[in-house]
């Protein structure tokens, strides 16, 4: 297995991965509508895009897009989607997309890794904690349109 980052060589193989992402999500599939996105993120620079093949297959991707912190006054990244193809799981592609994301957070000097999950998702945050991300106690997130 191999990780590398995306680049617009990618966007086909990117694409598929992330509208099945989208689908686990219970999006409408769009590949039109993700290829688009995509492109504009790597093209524009927007996010860092770290995707795995396995015997040159892509099976799945880690999506950054960088934020800041004003009081430590550097880079944050948020880690806002992972996806490994459901028939390749179970084999260490999600942790090793992660660590490779928390790599390339120290490479730029951020201060750290943001990321939220659904309070069902008990595995990702089973995966989470055992790569060493801690549970945020002190925090309220607040959302709105």
């Amino acid at each position: 297995m191999s990780i590398q980052k995306a680049t617009l060589n990618d966007l086909e193989a990117l694409t598929e991965l992330f509208d099945l992402y989208r689908l686990f999500y219970n999006q409408n599939s769009d590949i039109k509508g993700a290829r688009i996105f995509l492109e504009e993120r790597l093209m524009n620079n927007d996010s860092v895009v770290f995707i795995a093949f396995e015997e040159g297959t892509p099976v799945g991707f880690v999506q950054l897009f960088p934020s800041f912190s004003s009081v430590s006054m550097k880079r944050l990244w948020v880690l806002n989607d992972l996806y490994v193809k459901e028939n390749v799981r179970r084999k260490g592609i999600a942790e090793k997309l992660i660590k490779k994301a928390i790599s390339f957070a120290e490479e730029t000097k951020a201060k750290g890794i943001l990321l939220e999950t659904a309070q069902d998702n008990l595995n990702a945050q089973k995966l989470y904690e055992k790569i060493g991300f801690l549970k945020d106690s002190s925090y309220y997130y607040y959302f709105t349109i």
